[in-house]
């Protein structure tokens, strides 16, 4: 054999092993789809850590939460294999999961300690017992305020507000001349954006999405009272733009010092209470969501999870990386780079018992009572067909919840009146229940 062929065939075997190693390299990359909200920004940045430590490589893909769940929701249900691991929720995860859309989570490392993870979690994500996503944090929702501005003006925050007295105390706080505003919620529209304070909201109110043979109930005295009263208190008393600012825009004015009340995630507790993002830090104080008529309802129960869709080309991998990242070690590992404060909340029964935790985050045992008590089985007036609190557990709610959302912030920006948007919202589902077979 000449030197040539030889030297040729030494090329060709280097091409080789070459190309074998970028294909096993190829293999270990995952595409991650997630939030871009702050818990998982920070997830993001540590992952660095578990790249060097397992060698698989992660591609990260961060959307704003609408353009978040538009893309995910169209890959699965394409089966477009476009990521290997997911960020979804409460909502998604049981429907996908009866769908046979997602990899279920079991076979987990014993040292994962599922049974640590608090149960109205774990259930949420879970069809007929079977688990199908890790949740990486999970929430209610609670009322934020600025105790020095309630201390200036001779006002009490009770522990359990209602919204005539958040009203109240909007009217006597907003100060637009020093921006200033006295009430921030959200408004952009989305089903789990404006939808998800608006669902509690009329929640409390009495109102419900369907009665027990599925015909819409939006266009009613409930809704009406509802929203008339969400669309009075946000253009009396709101910041400018509130039709398009969503949980992120509101925390960031929160943290900015521009809002007196803020009623959202219990997540951002965390975040307004540590000095480095917010400054207000020393000045949060915290009650219980508000209520109107019941009790019933008025706060959610919303976990981001991570998924493994079933299109993926990389389930051990995936599995791998979601179990690192909602492990107990990895809530350690963020307290020890970012501080117990901003360790991602709501999931484990561990973190809750920590002393290190309690100490640094005074809504700790108000946050998990919220969780707790929060019962997607029971939260309204009258009776349902349907769990949920500020969702409706069907597969048609992310289309229905998401053109209500368009009505009422179009009615928000005053675009249209609260009776048209109702009108309209009544219309919307009906369709949808006609043709998804409901009626």
């Amino acid at each position: 054999m000449s030197w040539k062929m030889c030297k040729a065939l030494a090329g060709a075997g280097a091409l080789a092993l070459l190309l074998a190693s970028g294909a096993a390299t190829a293999q270990q990359k995952l595409t991650i789809a997630t939030v871009n909200n702050a818990d998982m920004i920070i997830m993001q940045r540590l992952s660095k850590d578990f790249e060097k430590e397992s060698g698989i490589a992660l591609n990260w893909v961060v959307l704003e939460e609408n353009v978040l769940r538009q893309r995910v929701t169209t890959d699965i249900a394409t089966n477009g294999g476009q990521f290997d691991v997911l960020t979804i929720g409460t909502y998604e995860v049981p429907i996908w999961g009866a769908q046979d859309w997602l990899l279920p989570m079991d076979d987990l490392p014993a040292d994962y300690d599922i049974e640590d993870v608090l149960k109205p979690v774990r259930d949420g994500l879970s069809h007929e017992g079977k688990l199908y996503a890790l949740p990486f944090y999970a929430e209610s929702s609670m009322t934020f305020y600025r105790k020095d501005l309630f201390e200036k003006a001779g006002l009490t925050m009770p522990e359990q507000p209602t919204y005539e007295q958040i009203k109240e105390f909007a009217s006597k706080l907003h100060d637009p001349s020093h921006e200033i505003y006295g009430i921030c919620l959200r408004g952009k529209p989305g089903w789990g954006e404006n939808m998800a304070f608006v669902d509690p909201l009329v929640n409390t109110y009495g109102g419900r999405w369907f009665d027990m043979d599925w015909n819409p109930t939006i266009d009613t005295p409930e809704w009406k009272e509802a929203i008339t009263f969400y669309v009075d208190l946000l253009k009396s008393y709101g910041p400018p733009g509130a039709p398009s600012n969503g949980h992120n825009e509101n925390r960031a004015l929160f943290a900015s010092g521009k809002c007196a009340m803020w009623i959202d995630a219990t997540s951002a507790a965390g975040y307004l209470y540590n000095p480095k993002d917010s400054t207000v830090a020393d000045k949060v104080a915290f009650a219980q969501a508000p209520i109107a008529k019941s009790p019933k309802g008025n706060h959610w129960l919303w976990s981001w999870a991570l998924a493994v869709p079933k299109s993926t080309k990389a389930p051990d991998a995936a599995k791998k990386f979601i179990t690192w990242a909602t492990s107990k070690a990895y809530i350690e590992k963020v307290a020890k780079s970012d501080g117990w404060t901003v360790v991602p909340p709501g999931t484990r029964a561990s973190t809750y018992a920590s002393p290190d935790y309690k100490k640094a985050a005074p809504f700790a045992d108000f946050v998990l009572k919220a969780i707790e008590t929060a019962d997607p089985n029971d939260a309204t007036v009258e009776k349902v067909p349907y769990t949920g609190v500020q969702f409706v557990g069907i597969p048609e709610f992310q289309a229905i919840g998401t053109e209500v959302g368009q009505q009422i912030a179009a009615a928000l920006a005053g675009t249209v009146s609260v009776d048209q948007a109702l009108k309209a919202s009544q219309e919307a589902a009906d369709r949808a229940m006609v043709q998804g077979g409901y009626k």
